[in-house]
């Protein structure tokens, strides 16, 4: 049965109602929240963290492309059962050490997590064994006109079933066009060429979710 009214679309106030009735985020993450804001270091929409988690919930071993603060990261390993471990990539040392300790403060074992400090094309091309996957679930918030190139390095290390996750595909709405664009902006049109590559790859079955800043996940077919 489909939806009684079909003008209906989803807004503010029922993104605020489910948050309302969600599970109280863990203090580690609204920590993260605060820390972010004044210093404009970009973090994932608190909306696509939870549903990064419940598409992380069973995963065993994710690499995360992009960690700033470890936001992501840290949505993530909460959800994720003991045993299982992420490998996130950022050449910022100093955002990476801050994220670290986030992890502390919300118990999340040593060695769970392994930041590699280095920019992401250039570590997954350097065959560091860290990065050697699989992968059951690789997650994208990094440079936006490399999100193809990191998706294509990571295919080889990608099992049947594996998801890829990426976030700011919708771009602010610049990327679907309800929103300027700046000619001069090669974000957008990477972001264009990334979305619609993925969703028309056979070896993918993908869609984008209006979460967030839009959140592309793809189940990997190979």
């Amino acid at each position: 049965m489909g939806k009684s009214d079909r003008t209906y679309e989803i807004a503010r106030p029922d993104r605020d109602w489910i948050e309302a009735t969600s599970a109280p985020m863990h203090p580690a993450l609204a920590a993260i929240e605060e820390a972010a804001e004044p210093e404009r270091i970009p973090i994932l929409d608190r909306d696509s963290g939870r549903v990064l988690a419940v598409l992380a919930a069973n995963r065993r071993r994710i690499c995360e492309v992009g960690t700033a603060y470890g936001y992501s990261t840290l949505w993530m390993a909460l959800a994720q059962a003991p045993g299982a471990s992420i490998v996130t990539i950022d050449p910022d040392r100093d955002r990476t050490h801050i994220a670290q300790g986030f992890w502390r403060q919300a118990g999340i074992a040593v060695g769970r997590i392994t930041v590699v400090n280095a920019p992401a094309l250039k570590a997954l091309a350097a065959n560091d064994p860290a990065l050697s996957g699989p992968f059951d679930l690789v997650f994208i918030d990094a440079i936006k006109t490399e999100y193809r190139a990191y998706v294509e390095a990571l295919i080889p290390r990608l099992v049947s079933g594996s998801l890829v996750v990426a976030d700011n595909v919708l771009w602010s709405g610049r990327v679907p066009g309800t929103q300027p664009v700046d000619p001069d902006d090669e974000s957008t049109t990477a972001l264009r060429d990334f979305v619609a590559w993925l969703l028309r790859d056979p070896r993918f079955q993908a869609t984008v979710l209006p979460v967030g800043d839009g959140l592309l996940v793809a189940t990997w077919h190979g």
